[in-house]
């Protein structure tokens, strides 16, 4: 008598992500080590895994749009009545400026404890200001979005002129005000045609997990091409160079994210810090790898509902909307890197005025793009106002990426930190929401 063999079960995707995740540093390291500066390296990086790794990201960005205005339509709606809304989103404020702030003062005095811009010889100086020499177009770059970059204009470009204009040039923050007037009015307005549009919404949103879910299949491989092109093309001498400014960097992230995050987890969500890394596993790794809140959102999102169990009318509204504003990892940064260039040109900054800079790092840090690299203009302003030549930017340009990598992943794992902070206490269904599913059982054919 035959017996039905059992299926073999898949490994998870996260497991698959994780090997791709190490494999490819490995292999860029070693291909980085024994073979730096040969050709066959740049032509397989430039031609193979770098396309490889735009093609995974492009998929992404591709999705980013549709995805935020639906879900954030879709948690407002879900959420209900405007008082429990005004109540969600004045907790999820609340908590992106208490924790942003906590994120940015570790930051600061990591730098003044360690001090990494003193103590460098002449001849480190005068290597590292050969080695910036070739990142000079993405500091002018920088510094002409930093001129351009005034209170005003950043609170005015909150409001789109044109709803389409914003989604067509990637501008999120422009995406959700409109998304979540769209909402607002959605929920105020209770007949069947707007029951209709939510419906399509619901739809859209779908369509897009689907999608997602096709694409993050090929996950595993894009980041292990990501990973190997980053590793093999590190410059390791200027690694070397800039160790102290790193160290205090990645030291102080680890800090935030190893003991702040668990203890709001553990003291304010009421949650196991362990189980909560378990669930978020997913989203750290692709924030890792992508270096973009943005590109993770859709993982972000399925771990929040999927994995960590919170409601999705407080996932969509909170990790949307945090895929923008809650850049805990971001603002930290852009506090080392003023001081750390301060130190480096010796401009001796005050308490009051390293105060100022960390007020400013926490709103620079809300609305800093959740793209690669889209700090580097609010940094330049930064180190505008203070008389700290912007050109100095261009020293950490050569460590960056792995900076960026490790403040996402900070960013993205605070995103899910929020969500089951601003969910503890939260009814599962609210009173005053639209059924979504009571509306499309009403629609004709169901």
């Amino acid at each position: 008598m035959s017996h039905p063999h059992p299926a073999k079960k898949s490994l998870p995707l996260h497991w698959k992500m994780l090997i791709g995740f190490v494999g490819g540093t490995v292999l860029g390291l070693c291909a980085n080590f024994f073979a730096a500066d040969a050709e066959w390296l740049k032509t397989l990086t430039t031609y193979v895994a770098d396309p490889m790794g735009q093609l995974f990201l492009r998929l992404l960005f591709m999705l980013v749009v549709p995805l935020v205005f639906s879900a954030l339509i879709l948690g407002v709606v879900e959420i209900g009545d405007p008082k429990s809304l005004g109540r969600i989103g004045g907790r999820t404020l609340f908590w992106i400026m208490t924790v942003t702030t906590i994120a940015v003062s570790i930051g600061l005095a990591a730098v003044n404890l360690v001090k990494p811009g003193e103590g460098l010889t002449p001849e480190q100086r005068a290597r590292l200001m050969e080695e910036a020499g070739k990142h000079s177009d993405r500091v002018a770059s920088a510094t002409e979005a930093a001129h351009n970059l005034s209170g005003m204009e950043v609170l005015l470009n909150i409001v789109p002129r044109n709803p389409i204009a914003a989604a067509a040039n990637n501008d999120l923050i422009a995406v959700m005000f409109f998304a979540l007037m769209f909402g607002i009015a959605a929920t105020l307005i209770r007949n069947r045609a707007t029951e209709h549009f939510v419906l399509v919404c619901q739809g859209v949103y779908d369509i897009c997990l689907k999608l997602i879910d096709w694409v993050i299949r090929l996950a595993p491989y894009a980041v292990a091409a990501m990973l190997f092109s980053v590793t093999a093309k590190l410059g390791l001498d200027v690694l070397l160079l800039l160790a102290k400014f790193v160290a205090t960097a990645v030291g102080a992230m680890g800090v935030h994210f190893a003991v702040i995050f668990p203890l709001l987890v553990w003291l304010v969500a009421r949650r196991s810090p362990l189980k909560f890394l378990k669930g978020a596993q997913p989203a750290i790794v692709t924030a890792f790898s992508t270096s973009s809140s943005s590109a993770t959102l859709p993982t972000t999102l399925m771990c929040a509902e999927e994995r960590l169990g919170v409601p999705r009318r407080v996932s969509r509204f909170v990790c949307t909307l945090g895929a923008t504003a809650n850049m805990n990892g971001t603002a930290m940064f852009e506090g080392i890197a003023v001081l750390f260039l301060a130190q480096f040109y010796d401009v001796d900054l005050s308490l009051a005025q390293q105060v100022m800079v960390l007020g400013l790092c926490v709103v620079g840090g809300i609305g800093a793009a959740g793209v690669p690299g889209g700090s580097l203009p609010v940094i330049a302003s930064i180190l505008l106002m203070f008389g700290i030549p912007p050109e100095g930017l261009a020293l950490i340009l050569g460590v960056d990426r792995l900076l960026d990598m490790c403040r996402t992943t900070v960013n993205v794992t605070g995103d899910l930190v929020l969500s089951t902070v601003v969910a503890r206490g939260e009814p599962a269904e609210a009173e005053g929401t639209m059924d979504i599913e009571a509306g499309e059982r009403a629609l004709p054919g169901h």
